[in-house]
């Protein structure tokens, strides 16, 4: 027996002793003669009472709580298996008329108990209504969208259903959604946004959020948005709405914490410990997606240096988060701590990463003189990311540079030469996609990259015409390229994807931004976006042979 005690009866202590070890019908949730008992004590005491059942029928533990709520004393590890319960159900009582709480469906969820059953103590001692409580199984959705099915029996007696049937079944449903998980074989992840202002674009940045997550190789269980006067110093979501976090995660079966906006290094500890699942910001799962996305040096040297600049200010809550930079380097120095030592590391790291980039950067440098002094024009291809620029790209110069349709698939840019007529030849290179909040270590750690559209002569900036977010992204770019201090170069908008999308929006776009609307994908309109080029490129080069030719005598 368990709980607080002190102030009973020795006859009410007796009762209550009386139930441990008693073995009711298997099949029967509660039977009438357990649950009258059952309210006649805890009338008697003026306490709420609990039994925790296992399957057979055998009362395991009682508990004696207050006149409002149960402490359940620990019940060591669950049974293993996914899709499995722990074999216990908890019978308990009610004196205030109240149904199931949400302490009640908590602990049913947290403890994963087969079922919470409660029964009304009228003042009587008989008992009145009863309501028991089930975890649903994931994608089955209940009145409200929670993940509890909560039922109201009017009376314990003539509640015949069979409980063991009931829950071989429930665990069956269970099993079933654990397989489907394991056969994809990807993390599962619920992901998280917060705002304090216009609810529609936190949810179109959700959205956005959910195919950085599948891009990242994350299985996107649930989305959550949640609306704040103000955003929480310590968790972000409040506390009450991280335990409900940790509920959702459960019963899910995911085992990630994916927030849509940058967390403090407090913030990401803080959530950490008090969920004890893996947790990650935009800014993580962007950096993700570059590390994978990275295929030639220069590339993977970038994104190790955004992520170590990342990270430094986080290595206080991450202690071992560096400890590969460390490993097979010198010995511990007197006095000094783990973290000390990793931050130490990490700054020689980060100095080493840089100064490999400085090289590199140098020799990218030379290469666009040469490009220079042979006199071809440079063309970038910018836009956010999977608008279509590799598409285009290969549609343009009849390349096969990678062009899925997913966020940042090509990471590396690439460069290509394409001939126009009379001998014109121009350089066109593939810039690394923009996307919203794109962090700015990343922005940092890829200049020179970058750099590329800096010099071009020319920026083909391809909008997705077919995206309802075509107008904020193209947004989005234009402040990058005005942040890197392209802003001044001639650009030429490309819209792209029109044989998709409706013709009147088409239209509208192209006469806005005095656009050239084209189809990546089947090459409609492409011979009039190479002559808009061409006249763009070579007008100013043309009118200045005219002017420098001598006359004719």
């Amino acid at each position: 027996m368990f709980g607080n005690t002190e102030g009973l009866k020795p006859s009410q202590n007796k009762a209550l002793q009386s139930f441990y070890q008693r073995r009711i019908s298997a099949t029967r949730f509660v039977t009438p003669e357990l649950a009258r008992r059952l309210t006649e004590v805890s009338r008697e005491c003026n306490r709420q009472v609990g039994l925790l059942i296992d399957r057979t029928g055998l009362i395991e533990k009682v508990i004696v709580g207050d006149a409002h709520q149960l402490f359940i004393p620990e019940l060591g590890r669950e049974r293993a298996g996914a899709g499995r319960f722990r074999g216990l159900r908890l019978v308990h009582t009610h004196l205030r008329g109240e149904g199931l709480s949400k302490d009640d469906l908590t602990d049913l969820t947290l403890l994963r108990l087969d079922t919470v059953v409660v029964i009304q103590a009228q003042p009587d001692g008989l008992p009145g209504a009863l309501e028991y409580g089930v975890i649903l199984p994931p994608g089955v959705v209940a009145r409200g969208g929670e993940m509890w099915r909560v039922e109201k029996v009017p009376s314990v007696h003539g509640w015949e259903e069979d409980f063991s049937a009931f829950i071989r079944d429930l665990e069956a449903q269970f099993r079933t959604a654990a397989e489907a998980r394991a056969v994809s074989g990807k993390e599962s992840a619920v992901l998280v946004s917060v705002t304090i202002r216009d609810p529609r674009g936190a949810r179109r940045s959700l959205e956005e959020l959910s195919r950085l997550a599948n891009t990242a190789g994350l299985q996107v269980a649930d989305e959550v948005l949640q609306v704040r006067r103000e955003l929480d110093g310590r968790t972000l979501v409040g506390q009450g709405k991280l335990k409900d976090l940790v509920l959702r995660c459960m019963h899910l079966g995911a085992n990630v914490l994916v927030f849509d906006q940058e967390l403090s290094p407090s913030q990401l500890r803080n959530i950490a410990t008090e969920t004890e699942l893996k947790v990650l910001d935009r800014t993580q799962l962007i950096l993700d997606i570059f590390s994978q996305r990275a295929t030639t040096r220069e590339g993977k040297l970038q994104v190790e240096l955004a992520q170590l600049r990342y990270r430094k200010p986080r290595l206080a809550i991450m202690p071992t988060a560096m400890s590969r930079l460390t490993g097979g380097i010198g010995g511990r120095g007197p006095g000094e701590t783990k973290l000390e030592i990793n931050r130490r590391r990490a700054d020689e790291r980060l100095h080493r990463v840089q100064r490999q980039l400085d090289e590199i950067a140098t020799e990218r440098t030379m290469r666009r003189n040469r490009r220079k002094r042979v006199g071809l024009p440079l063309v970038a291809i910018v836009g956010y990311t999977n608008a279509g620029k590799s598409t285009l790209l290969n549609r343009m110069t009849q390349s096969r540079v990678d062009a899925e349709d997913k966020l940042f698939a090509t990471l590396d840019p690439t460069s290509r030469r394409m001939r126009f007529p009379e001998d014109r030849e121009i350089i066109l290179t593939d810039t690394v996609g923009f996307i919203r909040d794109l962090p700015k270590d990343l922005v940092h750690a890829f200049r020179s990259t970058l750099d590329e559209a800096l010099e071009a002569d020319l920026l083909l900036h391809v909008v997705d015409a077919g995206d309802e977010e075509a107008e904020a992204q193209k947004a989005t770019v234009d402040e990058v390229l005005k942040e890197l201090g392209a802003a001044d170069i001639p650009t030429l908008i490309v819209v792209n994807q029109v044989d998709r999308t409706d013709p009147e929006r088409v239209r509208a776009m192209v006469e806005s931004w005095d656009a050239a609307p084209v189809s990546a994908r089947t090459g409609e309109g492409l011979q009039a976006l190479l002559d808009r080029i061409e006249r763009t490129l070579f007008r100013e080069r043309m009118a200045a042979s005219f002017r420098d030719a001598s006359p004719v005598a």
